[in-house]
C-alpha cells in the first residue's frame, strides 16, 4: 500500500507534528528527519526557503526516503503562489510529485478556481490531468510503477494555504473542492492581509478567532486543517484545539534556538524567550 506517516495520522485522527526545511542540504534534512520519532512529516520550503525546486527538492525527497519506510512523509511547498488557475503552476506540481513527494502545499490560494487547478495538476485522470511516466517516482514510495499509478490519487496529500482575506471569505466554497485534502494556515501573511501585525510569537486575538473559524469550517466539511507554529509550546496548544497537522519548528529556527540557548548557558545568562521568528 502507498500509505505514509502523515496519511496514517490523518486516517487515525491523531495530530501530526512536523518540521519545516529551509536549508538546501540533504544532510540537514536527514538529520532533522531522524531527530525524533514524533516527526511525522517534513515540508521542503521552495517558496521562502533557500531550497531550489530543481534539483534541491528531489534530492531531499530521496535522502529522507532512504531512511526507510518509517521515515517522515515529505511534502513540498512549491514557489508558485495563488494565481495559478490558468495552470501555470502545473509543471511545479508535476515536478515535485514526480520526484516522489508525498504531497504538496500551494501558497496563497484564495479562490475555488485556483484550488481546482491545484487538485487537477496533482491527480491522475479521471480525477485530474497529471501526466504519468517518470521512471523514478515509485522508488521513493517503495512501489512498482503500476502500483504507484493505481494508488497515488488516494495517497498524495494536497493542501492549499489560507493566508489572505479573500481565502477566509471564500472558505466555505473552498471546502467543497473535491480532491482537496485540506488547508494549511499561514499565520504571518494571513495576519498582514487582515490588517494585523504578524505573530510575535502568538497571533493577534482577532486573528486567532479567524484561525479557529477556518478550523471549524474545514472539519465540518471533512477536510484537514494544518497550522504553522514555531515552538513546541504553540504546537501543543494547537493540537489541543484540534488542528490535524502542526509545524513545530524549522531547521533554521531550531539551529538558531539551540545555539542561542547553549551560548547563553555558557555565559551564565538566562535563555532568551522566543519572540518573532520563523
Amino acid at each position: 500500500m502507498a500509505s505514509h506517516r502523515l496519511l496514517q495520522a490523518f486516517r487515525s485522527s491523531k495530530p501530526a507534528f512536523g518540521a519545516w526545511l529551509t536549508i538546501p542540504s540533504t544532510w540537514v534534512a536527514r538529520t532533522t528527519a531522524a531527530a525524533s520519532s514524533n516527526i511525522t512529516w517534513l515540508v521542503i520550503d521552495c517558496e521562502h526557503g533557500l531550497i531550489p525546486l530543481q534539483p534541491g527538492a528531489s534530492d531531499i525527497v530521496a535522502a529522507v526516503a532512504g531512511l526507510g519506510s518509517n521515515a517522515p512523509s515529505v511534502l513540498v511547498r512549491i514557489p508558485a503562489t495563488g494565481p495559478c488557475a490558468d495552470g501555470s503552476a502545473t509543471w511545479q506540481i508535476k515536478y515535485v510529485l514526480d520526484a516522489g513527494a508525498k504531497g504538496i502545499i500551494v501558497p496563497m490560494v484564495s479562490t475555488a478556481a485556483q484550488a481546482r487547478s491545484v487538485v487537477a495538476a496533482a491527480r491522475f485522470p479521471p480525477k485530474g490531468n497529471r501526466g504519468f511516466g517518470n521512471p523514478f517516482t515509485h522508488l521513493s514510495w517503495g512501489l512498482s510503477p503500476l502500483e504507484y499509478l493505481q494508488q497515488a490519487n488516494d495517497n498524495i496529500v494536497v493542501l492549499t494555504q489560507v493566508e489572505t482575506r479573500q481565502a477566509c471569505e471564500n472558505i466555505e466554497e473552498l471546502c467543497t473542492i473535491d480532491g482537496l485534502d485540506g488547508f494549511f494556515i499561514g499565520p504571518y501573511d494571513l495576519s498582514l492581509s487582515l490588517g494585523f501585525p504578524p505573530p510575535n510569537p502568538d497571533p493577534h486575538p482577532e486573528v486567532e478567532e479567524t484561525l479557529l473559524s477556518i478550523l471549524d469550517a474545514a472539519h465540518k466539511a471533512g477536510k484537514k486543517c494544518a497550522m504553522f507554529c514555531t515552538s513546541g509550546r504553540q504546537a501543543a496548544q494547537r493540537a489541543e484545539q484540534g488542528f490535524d497537522m502542526i509545524n513545530v519548528t524549522s531547521d533554521s529556527g531550531a539551529l538558531t534556538d539551540g545555539v542561542r540557548s547553549q551560548f547563553a548557558t555558557a555565559a551564565g545568562e538566562d535563555t532568551p524567550q522566543g519572540g518573532f521568528g520563523y
